[in-house]
């Protein structure tokens, strides 16, 4: 577990120049009422923000923030996503100092505390330039578009037999059996919550996902709570393919590693979310506000996509997937769906058994 705080005020008064005197005017286009929002937020002094992008991401678009707003120092706990739910819940309840604003890639959990009440409804000026799909409620904004595909070793599968789609991914796995066990990983759905919203997707998109989870439970799969593990494993030539990874980490790390190779299957790429929201208690809401808009606006929509971190906004020049090919999960009601008690036993009961259907079979 990362518990990182940055406080940026200090890293922007040692590298960088001065702010020059209009900085702290207004975006243009907002309105007039927005001059008090950013001075309330110069007396608040601050925000928490907790959050599970990794802060060396964040660091640039923070030190931007920080270059427009000067005085607002930023307190970026960078966090698990079970992490982030449980630890804001309990000092809330505690009415504990907590984080002022929430984002997090885990959909469903943020979705849930949303509609449990720990948001605050805010129209952000940046609301008209998202898609409808990004905004529940005036609450719950869709911050990125992140691709979820799978990633492969070269050595153990070179390019020209990399799966292209759900289908080769399965056929690969049935034909390659012997050689793949124990070289596939994926997410624990029963510990990631992340995990067990993307395997619940590919289940409400296609039946054909049981049989891909069938042949996938025969080569006895190393299971993961976070993709960073499942990077390094492949990459290092101890799993030969992950499947479900975050498409941002793989493609930040592929960027850098010539031995792994991504894939965003043709047939249908799930799109997530990191969704973010200001605190209904929050101690410094005008400050998160303003870090809000920062994160919706053209400059930090652009600095996320520097980082592979997909913008949601259209109108950002980025890397995007067909139209016909993505599978976006909406920022809505329906993901609390997937945190139905009864719902995620039955899923997980059957997960199990495919599991141990298929180590039966070796």
């Amino acid at each position: 577990m990362r518990r990182v705080i940055l406080k940026i005020a200090m890293l922007a008064s040692l590298s960088m120049p001065a702010v020059p005197a209009g900085a702290q005017q207004r975006p243009t286009g907002y309105p007039r009422s927005y001059d008090q929002l950013i001075a309330d937020a110069r007396v608040e002094r601050q925000v928490s923000i907790y959050a599970n992008a990794d802060r060396a991401e964040m660091a640039p678009l923070i030190l931007a923030f920080q270059r427009r707003y000067p005085g607002v120092t930023v307190r970026y706990a960078d966090l698990g996503s079970t992490e982030i739910a449980r630890r804001f819940v309990a000092e809330t309840r505690g009415r504990k100092p907590s984080a002022d604003l929430v984002w997090s890639s885990a959909m469903d959990l943020q979705g849930k505390l949303i509609n449990d009440g720990f948001a605050q409804a805010y129209a952000s000026p940046e609301k008209p330039a998202l898609p409808a799909s990004a905004v529940w409620k005036n609450m719950g904004f869709g911050v990125t578009a992140e691709p979820i595909g799978y990633v492969y070793n070269k050595k153990a599968i070179p390019d020209a037999r990399a799966p292209r789609t759900h289908a080769a991914l399965e056929a690969l796995l049935r034909r390659d059996r012997r050689a793949l066990t124990g070289k596939v990983t994926t997410f624990d759905p029963a510990r990631s919550n992340v995990g067990y919203l993307y395997l619940a997707e590919d289940f409400a998109i296609t039946r054909d996902t049981r049989s891909l989870v069938e042949a996938m439970a025969a080569t006895r799969p190393v299971l993961a709570t976070t993709t960073e593990p499942m990077l390094r494993a492949v990459a290092e030539g101890r799993q030969a393919i992950a499947y479900n990874v975050i498409g941002s980490y793989a493609l930040e790390r592929a960027r850098r590693d010539p031995r792994i190779g991504v894939v965003f299957p043709q047939d249908y790429t799930i799109v997530t979310s990191r969704i973010a929201f200001i605190a209904r208690e929050a101690r410094h809401p005008a400050a998160a506000k303003l870090f809000l808009d920062f994160l919706l606006s053209r400059q930090g929509q652009s600095l996320l996509a520097q980082h592979s971190l997909w913008p949601v906004r259209t109108d950002i020049r980025a890397r995007r997937l067909p139209a016909a090919q993505v599978r976006p999960i909406r920022v809505g009601p329906q993901l609390l769906v997937n945190l139905d008690r009864l719902k995620r036993q039955r899923f997980l009961r059957d997960w199990n058994a495919i599991l141990t259907s298929g180590a039966q079979s070796q």
